[in-house]
């Protein structure tokens, strides 16, 4: 007998668009530039660099997330952080993970040090400036930490559900935010570390929801609409163990309210299947490209001439 002749049929899941698009990700451009105006009013040169920086970083990664038939795909800037490109699947490939993930900083990088040479061609030193803000903001982007590009390349070498690794790797990014935030003196970045340290809250959270579906032989690693009626009941009831906050709402609505609600949340815990189609040459020359980007400042110090820049 089928799953829905013993249990109930799950609810739907209402998925919401996100809505603005093009005009909310003007909105936070120009947020994101009158921030920086208040901040730093006599350094317009700096400020112009600073965006057309980010915006090809991400249209990198817009692009490819177009390519690859991403759903409701946009771009958003924060002020004071930076910006980044959203966009979901119902199934993704590790190959086009590290694609998208890598379609940032590595032209980011490639384009800057190509800046960078021109400049010190015709010694310009605008020029020279906007090649190192390239290379510099695509280089910290390419760290292993997360949630940078960097970090998440670094997650989809190694993501075999490890959940625990990734908890633990959450962690270390954290608590290095913070303490790179305190060095430099800029309560940003440690506000940041310290933002991150929920996201380990959470990841904590699901790790436990997963080990006890484990134990019960629950299959968690499918979509919503792959999942089974008797799978969702499980995986509510876990869910609302867990989650007071859930279960003090359910007891307070009625069940066409709530029940949007924890499909809602049941998605949430839902691993989304990966693909495990990136060859080992391929993530071996993913991974000489990211040690070159990195070697790629001591490349061109040593092969420009910059006497001219530094005098």
């Amino acid at each position: 007998m089928e799953d829905f002749d013993f249990y109930p049929t799950k609810p739907k899941l209402i998925e919401e668009k996100p809505k603005g698009g093009l005009s909310l990700t003007i909105f936070s451009m120009v947020l994101f530039v009158l921030v920086f105006l208040l901040l730093l009013g006599d350094e317009v040169n700096f400020i112009i660099s600073l965006l057309v920086v980010l915006i090809i970083h991400e249209l990198g990664h817009f692009i490819t997330m177009k390519v690859f038939k991403y759903k409701n795909v946009r771009m958003l800037f924060v002020p004071l952080m930076g910006a980044f490109v959203q966009g979901s699947k119902s199934r993704y490939s590790q190959k086009q993970s590290f694609i998208v993930t890598a379609a940032g900083p590595f032209p980011g990088v490639a384009l800057g040090s190509a800046i960078m040479w021109y400049a010190a061609e015709i010694q310009n030193e605008w020029l020279m400036n906007l090649g190192f803000l390239f290379l510099l903001l695509n280089i910290i982007n390419l760290l292993p930490l997360d949630p940078l590009d960097g970090g998440q390349m670094f997650k989809l070498l190694f993501r075999k559900n490890n959940e625990f690794f990734l908890m633990i790797f959450a962690l270390i990014s954290s608590v290095v935010m913070i303490a790179v935030g305190w060095y430099l003196d800029s309560y940003v970045v440690m506000l940041f570390g310290f933002f991150m340290g929920f996201r380990v809250r959470a990841l904590q959270k699901k790790h436990q929801v997963h080990k006890e579906l484990k134990e019960e032989e629950v299959n968690f690693a499918t979509t919503y609409k792959l999942l089974s009626n008797k799978d969702y009941v499980k995986i509510r009831n876990v869910v609302m163990e867990h989650t007071p906050a859930l279960r003090k709402f359910v007891d307070q609505v009625t069940t066409e309210e709530s029940d949007p609600v924890i499909a809602s949340q049941v998605n949430n815990f839902l691993e989304v299947p990966l693909k495990q189609d990136a060859s080992l040459v391929f993530k071996i020359v993913l991974v000489l490209l990211w040690m070159l980007a990195f070697a790629s400042p001591v490349i061109l110090f040593f092969t420009l001439n910059l006497e001219w820049f530094f005098q």
